[in-house]
């Protein structure tokens, strides 16, 4: 791998081991050759590896479940957010013949990637945000419209449907884009609700406490502030604490580490929108397995037919986080 990126490697040794002759070359025959469990490499490839989020959800279900099911994992990827590294990754990654792959669907720049690891005959499933596009064999993640949907709800409930608002996370991702579209649909049908801004914090604390703090420099009358990265909502908190203004400004937003469940503990921020992060990895890791020992075979070929023996997206839900429940997620946050 090359210097500029940071590999998190889950397998014994310090590379990913050739692939024996049990992954198939050709795309039409992906599904339908047996392999011994030992002998296999799952392998989750994402980017900003090193993200709390990532570590504490993501990749620790992913290997819980390579130790239940006696197989190899890897976890690679830069540590920084960083999608051509990302890309390069999962280029490399496909000359070592992995078993299944197993890709966050970070950026709609990695389709053509993804194509070439499902042309080479690998199960290949997108997490977190799809890829739709691309020829990935299956999809599980959040839907992020739904994520935009309750927090507007819970913006009009706290609000009393009245009030200025604004919103902020990484503009130009698909999976925000729909988020933000979602809040937007609710709070349309509120005409007492007033959208003063649509903000980039380029997931960044320092950068949601810099936007909110001229946000209430400008608005004093702020009612309320909706945060669609992981980042958003302590950055929002961080200001709003400062302004002396902690409970009187509404705030929802995603995610559910222990930083955010102390906000809502604290009364800073009034909701989380959390996704079931452990669910992506998790089940997509044995929907991996799953193709490759046909336990659904759906014909006498499924790969001749044309058949993907497994889901092809799965919505995996949301946990709605408040005050009234965040001890229950507090005493139960995984642990790396």
């Amino acid at each position: 791998m090359k210097k500029s990126l940071f590999l998190l490697l889950v397998v014994f040794g310090c590379e990913l081991p050739p692939r024996q002759n049990t992954a198939t070359t050709a795309a039409t025959a992906v599904n339908q050759t047996k392999t011994d469990p030992g002998e296999e490499e799952y392998v989750l490839v994402t980017t900003a590896v090193t993200m709390p989020m990532y570590v504490n959800h993501d990749q620790a279900a992913f290997k819980r479940w390579g130790e239940k099911m006696g197989v190899h994992v890897s976890i690679l990827g830069p540590a920084e957010w960083d999608i051509p590294a990302q890309i390069n990754t999962i280029e490399e990654v496909l000359g070592t013949r992995p078993t299944g792959l197993l890709i966050n669907g970070t950026n709609p720049a990695i389709a053509s990637v993804i194509d070439k690891a499902v042309n080479a005959g690998i199960p290949t499933v997108v997490y977190d945000s799809d890829i739709p596009q691309s020829k990935r064999h299956a999809f599980l993640g959040t839907d992020w419209y739904q994520i935009g949907q309750m927090q507007g709800e819970e913006m009009v409930r706290l609000t009393g449907g009245k009030g200025k608002i604004a919103y902020m996370g990484i503009l130009g991702l698909t999976n925000m884009e729909a988020g933000f579209q979602g809040l937007l649909d609710v709070l349309k049908k509120h005409p007492g609700i007033e959208v003063v801004g649509k903000y980039d914090d380029k997931a960044n604390v320092e950068e949601a406490a810099r936007i909110t703090s001229d946000l209430l420099a400008a608005h004093p009358d702020l009612a309320g502030l909706c945060g669609f990265d992981s980042n958003s909502g302590p950055g929002m908190a961080l200001a709003v604490k400062e302004a002396g203004k902690a409970g009187k400004v509404k705030i929802t937003t995603v995610d559910w580490e222990p930083e955010h469940l102390q906000l809502v503990r604290d009364g800073v921020i009034h909701m989380l929108a959390g996704q079931k992060r452990e669910l992506f990895t998790w089940y997509g890791a044995q929907m991996l397995y799953d193709m490759v020992h046909q336990t659904n075979r759906l014909s006498a070929n499924d790969a001749r037919a044309h058949i993907t023996n497994i889901p092809t997206t799965v919505n995996t839900g949301l946990l709605r986080i408040t005050k009234q429940n965040v001890d229950q997620f507090i005493h139960s946050t995984p642990s790396p």
